[in-house]
């Protein structure tokens, strides 16, 4: 049995939760989102509660994926998910041009404009080094961290370049260390 699958998903007032065909869709005071159901899974409410029934043994493997996703679909519907990014480095920078592109300088001989999807918004910092990502799908918005993190990701050598909040890196030293 499957130790996270078992586990019910407490339901908070005001989010609500759809199933049609194979695609379960929670509504909530943030908003909407939508995911797929796999087969032989299905949800049942009970006790202000969503529980996870699998048909039989088979279905094992999906049984935590479908708590997970779900759950995250209404954590994301009543908080939302957010990501920091830190960019380290000297002249390194992002702005925000309009309300939906980040604008990165990052050493490179032109400017990056990264457009940001529908249901992702992003926030800068006045020393414009800190960014955060916010979203109500979970998915989406570590999509697009991991995609801003790759236009510069850090050089283990000097530090430098875009970076996970918190991201502990491993310093490496250089030719005149290694001996």
């Amino acid at each position: 049995m499957s130790r996270i699958g078992k586990k019910p998903i407490p339901l908070p007032a005001g989010v609500k939760f759809e199933v049609k065909g194979n695609t379960v869709t929670v509504n909530g005071p943030k908003g909407q989102v939508q995911n797929h159901l796999p087969g032989g899974v299905k949800l049942q409410q009970a006790d202000g509660n969503i529980n996870i029934v699998r048909d039989n043994d088979s279905f094992a493997a999906v049984h935590g994926l479908v708590r997970a996703l779900v759950n995250n679909a209404v954590e994301g519907v009543t908080k939302g998910w957010n990501k920091d990014l830190e960019i380290v480095g000297i002249g390194y920078r992002a702005e925000l041009k309009g309300k939906n592109t980040v604008v990165f300088t990052l050493g490179y001989s032109h400017p990056i404009e990264y457009p940001l999807p529908t249901g992702v918004t992003a926030a800068v910092d006045a020393k414009q080094t800190k960014l955060t990502i916010s979203g109500i799908d979970r998915q989406k918005v570590g999509q697009v961290a991991a995609e801003m993190r790759s236009l510069r990701p850090p050089d283990p050598y000097k530090q430098k370049g875009v970076r996970y909040a918190g991201e502990k890196l491993k310093k490496k030293v250089g030719k005149t260390g290694a001996k």
